[in-house]
Parts: structure tokens; sequence; C-alpha cells
């Protein structure tokens, strides 16, 4: 018996486990049975048809995705995917460059690459990983289970200035800051 083939939609802006059950949940809402849900991508079980992939692409744009289309927006998210798994790798990668653990992955020069997603996105891959590392340091921050120390070396900073020195310029905040105001709205109600 020949196995019933998957109809792959590639879905902008995913980036964590929430986004996955936001897209479930939108499928299931739309009755569109599926497979499987990924970062960047849903396997449906059936071929929709297109007023249906417009619906879906309307639901989807209400909560910050978007239907991807194109061969340059597949290179884009992939490039995305590559710089989120170079952040939580944990392996020898932190001494690895960026740029060539993203051309290891997806096999074309740096500088197109660099320029398409510069073209699509509105900023540079390099800028996108600073503020994806933040984001990392913040959500470790908050765990509170790491110093500063190991957040620095864990996220691959040189050291804690660098970390606090990149920190304060895309949030605004030193992380000594961000950790006394999350501990703050930690506090419970009615609470000394």
């Amino acid at each position: 018996m020949k196995e019933k083939q998957l109809y792959k939609l590639l879905i902008k802006n995913m980036v964590c486990q929430r986004c996955i059950m936001t897209v479930e949940n939108t499928l299931h809402k739309l009755d569109m049975p599926f497979a499987n849900v990924f970062l960047g991508e849903a396997e449906l079980l059936n071929d929709p048809d297109g007023s249906k992939l417009n619906i879906l692409g309307q639901e989807l744009n209400k909560v910050g995705f978007e239907l991807i289309e194109t061969r340059i927006n597949k290179i884009v998210e992939d490039i995305k995917k590559l710089v989120l798994a170079y952040i939580t790798d944990q392996s020898d990668n932190k001494k690895k460059k960026l740029s060539s653990y993203i051309t290891q992955h997806i096999h074309y020069d740096y500088s197109y690459l660099s320029d398409l997603f510069s073209s699509i996105e509105g900023i540079t891959i390099e800028q996108f990983f600073i503020v994806q590392r933040i984001e990392k340091v913040k959500e470790l921050i908050v765990y509170e289970e790491l110093s500063l120390t190991e957040i620095a070396w864990q996220t691959g900073f040189s050291s804690v200035h660098h970390l606090s020195t990149q920190f304060k310029k895309v949030t605004g905040l030193t992380p000594s800051h961000f950790k006394k105001i999350g501990a703050e709205k930690r506090k419970p109600i009615g609470g000394s």
C-alpha cells in the first residue's frame, strides 16, 4: 500500500514550543488534520484548497505568523532556525563562527545569505543573532539557576562585562536590574 504524501506548510516567525501549540490549535480550529507541527513548518494530512489556505494564512497572521511561499523565504527561515540552534547548542560550536555554522548547513556563500536575510528581514543575521542571544540570557536570568558568569559562558560571551554591555545595548537595562525587576514582579500578593 502506498504511503500517503503529507502536505508541508512553511510558517514564518515560529521560535518556541508555544508557537507550535498555537499553530496546532489554529489547525484544529479550522478542522485541518495534521501529522506534525515543528518550528517553522506543519505537515498536513490533506492537500488544502486555496480558500482554506487563505483562511489559515489570515488566522496565522492574527497571532503573528505568516505562511511562507517562496524558496527565498524558506532560506531565511532556515537561517533563523540555525541561529537559534547555534545559541542553544552546548557543544563545541561556540568555537566555530556563526557564519561557518550557517554555511555548513546551507550551502551558499555567506555574503549571499547575509544580503538575502537583510533584504527580507530588515536586519542583519548578526543583529538577529544578538537579539536572540539576549533573549536566551533573559530566559536563563529568570530561571535563577546560574550565575552571570555561567550564563555568559553558556551563551558564548567572552566575559560578564561583554554580556552586560550587549544586554544593556539591546534591552536598555543591566542584567542585574532586569533580574531585580523580575524578582519584584514575582513577589506574592500581600507579601512583604
